[in-house]
């Protein structure tokens, strides 16, 4: 079909197709109407009956909750061109109310604020309020009920640091039957290993492992787990170290519970020479560190009736108190080249770790010259536990930090670390290790988060070798995420942080992978009642 006009507008006809005679004729007699304006005025309208259908189109094909009439997309498209947003369907009064500041003890003593969502609806719709009282007792409600969660949050923080930090009856009672029967009973006083095997202590041939601890049953499920998995455990030789006061309890334990054909040597530390010569550095940081600690910190009350601190950073504060992070057994890993002068390699482990698989094969990892051989934090399917690098730990707002350190560098993990000694005696670890801790001391321990991790970070820094991570899994004590068939997949793992296995706080679905090496029929066990759950 075609469409012809004349020159003069006068003469409009419509053809059916090229060829064929006229169809339609219109014969134009009049000029008082402009035909160039009917003209541009049909070719305007058919542009804009197209555009409204594309616009119709595309609406329909993105959903039903799209406008679908041209009005609605006259309202949607109007204040766009021109401009202006869409109003919103909320008041602005209650914007205005809610963004108002309300002081912490303007709620208090208060009795007619709302206490539950179900009660703040019903006196809504009892009182019929407008806009801006709807808003105020909205803004009531929810700024008392963020008072008593931050409240409540602290309160939860400062018991698990209580029980963390305290010593359970039970572990006390251990102890002082292990001690009475030190003194009464001959068997509980044997040398530990026997004469004849005393020899295999300094022999580089056996598997070397390292324990500190003033904990005897923690230090008992670790012992028992490493021999009971090991497939080779005459050949294993577990040193045990603790301090003056646990020497006894640990003694006696380990002489009346033997785990043959292992070799367990326990000794306190001051019966090795070395420490028992002179100054020990790390000893005199301590003591400088605990000073400095009592005096920064602050007890449990200041720390626990600071307003405006947020509740996970008084949690950090709360940690920093306790007594772990200012004992010797804590620091005791740096000094593991003066304490063993005969052993080339030897495995440290932690006493919140369990041992299951067999460790032999870790003589078997090239340490390419490396001295710690450690699992890398930084890459892993729990994005909560294997996500610190540097900056998880260290203080690069600080200047010293910042420019020594990479925040990005992955971190990894103490707990059970394989130290090739002959190697580290050729660097100036430990060194380093002391200067960073009277660095510390002078910044006010400012450098880094509490714990002897983030030292270790520095004075390995260089120096450590990537191990797989199937050797040892972290943060079954701070985070249950972690499922029962993962834990029991890995070589090791770790309770580190507050939830010790040995403690009521414990998470109740990993314990067992713990309690399992405690004999609860045993008589020094049953007489302190320490139970399976």
């Amino acid at each position: 079909m075609q469409l012809y006009i004349s020159p003069s507008l006068r003469h409009v006809t419509v053809f059916p197709g090229k060829g064929f005679k006229e169809f339609i004729k219109v014969k134009v007699g009049s000029r008082r109407v402009s035909y160039r304006m009917l003209f541009y005025s049909l070719l305007f309208f058919t542009f804009l009956l197209r555009f409204a259908f594309v616009l119709t189109a595309v609406d329909t094909i993105d959903g039903e909750r799209k406008c679908s009439t041209i009005g609605c997309l006259g309202k949607r498209l109007g204040p766009s061109l021109l401009g202006r947003r869409l109003d919103s369907n909320v008041p602005e009064v209650i914007y205005q109310v809610l963004e108002e500041p309300i002081s912490k003890d303007e709620l208090k003593g208060r009795s007619d604020v709302p206490q539950t969502l179900e009660d703040f609806m019903a006196e809504i719709k009892r009182s019929k309020s407008d806009a801006k009282t709807f808003a105020i007792k909205l803004r009531e409600m929810v700024t008392l009920l963020e008072q008593r969660t931050r409240t409540a949050k602290i309160q939860e923080y400062l018991y698990r640091h209580v029980a963390s930090s305290s010593i359970p009856k039970q572990l006390h009672c251990l102890a002082l039957k292990l001690a009475n029967e030190h003194s009464t009973n001959a068997a509980a006083r044997l040398q530990l290993p026997s004469a004849e095997l005393v020899p295999a202590l300094v022999d580089n041939s056996y598997f070397h492992f390292v324990l500190a601890s003033d904990n005897v049953l923690a230090a008992s499920v670790v012992a028992s787990s490493l021999v009971r998995n090991s497939l080779r455990p005459q050949n294993v030789v577990l040193h045990i170290i603790t301090d003056r006061k646990t020497y006894s309890p640990m003694q006696a334990w380990f002489s009346l519970h033997p785990l043959s054909p292992a070799i367990i040597e326990v000794k306190a530390l001051h019966h090795f020479d070395w420490f028992a010569k002179g100054k020990v550095p790390v000893l005199e940081a301590m003591e400088k560190d605990q000073l400095v600690r009592s005096k920064f910190r602050g007890g449990s009350s200041a720390i626990v009736a600071n307003n405006t601190e947020n509740p996970q950073v008084i949690a950090a504060k709360l940690q920093a108190l306790s007594p772990k992070y200012n004992s010797m057994m804590n620091h005791i890993r740096i000094h593991l080249p003066e304490l063993f002068p005969s052993l080339n390699k030897v495995v440290f482990l932690d006493d919140d770790i369990v041992v299951q698989t067999d460790l032999s094969p870790l003589w078997d990892i090239d340490m390419n010259g490396s001295v710690n051989g450690a699992v890398e934090t930084c890459r892993g399917e729990d994005k909560f536990v294997m996500s610190k690098r540097l900056k998880s730990y260290l203080n690069f707002s600080h200047p010293l930090i910042s420019k020594n350190f990479d925040p990005n560098e992955c971190a990894w993990a103490y707990g059970m670390n394989i130290f090739d000694l002959e190697a580290w005696r050729k660097t100036n670890i430990s060194l380093a290790y002391h200067y960073w801790l009277e660095q510390n001391l002078k910044s006010d321990l400012s450098l880094w988060q509490l714990g002897t991790l983030p030292p270790g970070l520095i004075a390995f820094h260089g120096h450590v070798h990537v191990i797989e991570p199937f050797w040892h899994m972290l943060g079954l004590g701070y985070q249950d995420n972690t499922t029962l068939v993962d834990a029991e997949s890995a070589g090791v793992i770790h309770f580190n942080g507050r939830a010790k296995p040995w403690l009521e706080i414990a998470f109740p679905k990993l314990r067992p992978l713990w309690a399992k090496y405690v004999d609860f029929s045993d008589k020094f066990i049953k007489s302190c009642h320490i139970r399976a759950s």
